[in-house]
Formats: structure tokens, sequence, C-alpha cells
């Protein structure tokens, strides 16, 4: 792709995304949750659908959504209240220990800064990226499997990881367009650009993409 067209590309993701689902931490920022409901719930998101992490966080929320409600929870209470999220019970056992992080090093707030939010326990580079993005509009520019392959699949970049495809992102995509670009290909990646046989014939930017590695399309 030319990359001169990643401007028109965001918009018309923008448009495809009106008639879509956001994506549940998207949404969640959409209708203004806290910080620390934004934190848990990316948290709770790793290696889970949606679907599963909405309704986890629904019911977790319902019980705890401080970090002080939150450890009055034990280990046990706190797995069945997010199963089947993936890796619950590690999770659980995470956010229990995320939490007194937060009470003891920063009066229960959580902190706006990457390196900060690296020293939480459970959280990596994408739940920071996506928390700083998502819960205090910085710079976080967050890639997942998503990101990673539509972005490569696009052209745009050519990378191996996720962890390669943020640096280059961060090099050459305009910084205007960070905070939506994980939600935008998210959604994108969930309707139309599967990975394996995409809906071309139904995708807004086709007329743009490579198609990078695309054997079979519909």
């Amino acid at each position: 792709m030319n990359d001169k067209d990643i401007g028109k590309i965001v918009r018309l993701l923008t448009a495809e995304l009106a008639d879509r689902e956001l994506p549940i931490v998207s949404l969640m920022a959409e209708h203004k949750a806290s910080p620390f409901r934004i934190l848990i719930s990316t948290v709770l998101s790793a290696r889970t659908t949606d679907d599963v992490t909405a309704a986890a966080s629904a019911r977790l929320f319902a019980k705890a959504d401080k970090p002080e409600s939150l450890l009055k929870l034990s280990e046990s209470e706190l797995q069945k209240l997010i199963f089947p999220v993936g890796f619950y019970k590690t999770k659980a056992k995470s956010l229990l220990q995320l939490c007194r992080n937060l009470m003891d090093r920063y009066d229960s707030q959580v902190p706006q800064t990457m390196e900060e939010l690296l020293t939480l326990p459970g959280v990596g580079r994408k739940t920071a990226n996506l928390v700083l993005a998502l819960a205090f509009n910085g710079d976080g520019l967050c890639v997942d499997t998503h990101v990673h392959r539509i972005s490569n699949r696009f052209g745009y970049i050519q990378t191996t990881t996720p962890a390669e495809s943020e640096m280059a992102l961060r090099r050459k995509l305009p910084r205007k367009y960070w905070m939506i670009y994980n939600t935008l290909l998210v959604a994108h990646g969930q309707y139309t650009c599967r990975p394996i046989s995409p809906f071309c014939s139904r995708c807004p930017v086709t007329k743009y993409c490579d198609k990078i590695g695309v054997t079979k399309n519909r």
C-alpha cells in the first residue's frame, strides 16, 4: 500500500465501525468508565473473547470496582467471578497483587505512565498501551494480534511479531491515529479481515490493501 493512504484507511474503517459493536474495553472508555475498570477489564481480556470479558467484568464490578473492595475478595471468590476468562486462576492471583500495588504505591489510583504501569502484576505493554490510550487519552499505541496481522496484510509495515509491529507503527503511524488504531483494527479483524479467508469482497479498504499472505478470500 501507499503509506500516504493510511488517513483514508482510518476514515473508511471509522465509518465501518459505526455499524459494528465496539470491542468491550473501547466501549467502556466510550461510556467514561473509570481507569481502574478499564485496567481490570483489559487484564481480563487477554486470550479471552469480548463476550466472555464483558460478562466477567460485569460480575466482578457488581461486587468490587475499587482496589479496596476487590482485595476483600478471596482468591477463590475472584476465580469464580471471572471464570471462564483465559487463565482465570493466574489472573485472579495477579489482580489481587495488582490491587495491593495500587493501594500501597499509588494511593489506589491507576498510574498514567508506561513505566509505572509495567511494574504492576499482570500488566504487559499491550495492556499498558491500551490503558494509556483509552483511560487517559495518552500516547498508548496498543498492538495486539489483529493490529499486527492487518497492518502487515495491508503492507503498511513488514514485521514478524506484535512487539516489532508496535515499534514500527510508532515510527510511521501519525500520532493522531494512535488512540483509535487498535479499536478500528480489532473490530475490522473480528468482522471483516479474518485471519483465514478474509471478506475482501465487503472490505471498505480493499483497494488500498496489498493482501500480503492472503491465499484465499471471500
